[in-house]
């Protein structure tokens, strides 16, 4: 069964005059098929790769590189994993060769190589147009990594994603749907956290 570990966690903090130090948290998948969902800001390449050799991988060890929008904190150690399927949006890349898939007509699902749950990248826009949530089943149930669709794990309280939100209204159900769902997030800027059913009912 696949495992979960967060290689780095997001942050962003307010510098005091008017912008912010970003990071976006950097997610892996590990087992059947490694998957690194997100790759962080390109001055986390050193931590990003101590972190995956404390998982005894190296990037050739990646099959795919999910990006969940393409905000640069996100996206920022792309270049690390030049052996890996990318997918960003409606693309999917290998080796300089582009196509699509669309999202309209259902999830994105990952092929493992042997017979276990497969690994889902599904649309959850609402941050931006293009946002890309990854749901793998796990020993500790399914896990739903989601970028900046959650913040971290409080933002259903103080409201701060509403700040970073292209379309609230399209945000707030793509929340819910993965509520309705996983039974932990791995935020775009936090740890992965555990889904409560109070956050279910007041955030459905």
């Amino acid at each position: 069964m696949h495992q979960v570990t967060v290689l780095l966690s997001g942050n962003s903090t307010p510098t005091g005059d008017g912008r912010f130090r970003a990071a976006g948290t950097v997610t892996l998948i590990h087992g059947a098929l490694n998957v690194v969902v997100d790759t962080g800001d390109p001055g986390q390449r050193r931590q990003l790769l101590d972190a995956l050799a404390t998982q005894g991988l190296s990037p050739a060890d990646i099959a795919y590189v999910v990006n969940t929008h393409g905000h640069l904190d996100h996206i920022g150690n792309n270049n690390l994993f030049p052996g890996a399927t990318f997918i960003l949006d409606t693309d999917v890349s290998r080796d300089g060769v582009y196509w699509t898939h669309d999202f309209d007509r259902g999830p994105l699902e990952l092929p493992c190589p042997v017979r276990e749950a497969p690994v889902t990248v599904m649309r959850t826009a609402g941050h931006t147009d293009h946002d890309l949530s990854v749901i793998v089943d796990t020993s500790i149930g399914r896990v739903a990594i989601v970028g900046d669709l959650f913040e971290y794990e409080h933002d259903g309280i103080d409201r701060a994603w509403m700040q970073w939100s292209r379309n609230a209204e399209q945000q707030r159900t793509s929340r819910a749907a993965v509520l309705a769902l996983a039974r932990h997030i791995v935020p775009g800027h936090g740890n992965m956290f555990a889904v409560s059913p109070e956050r279910r009912s007041r955030e459905s």
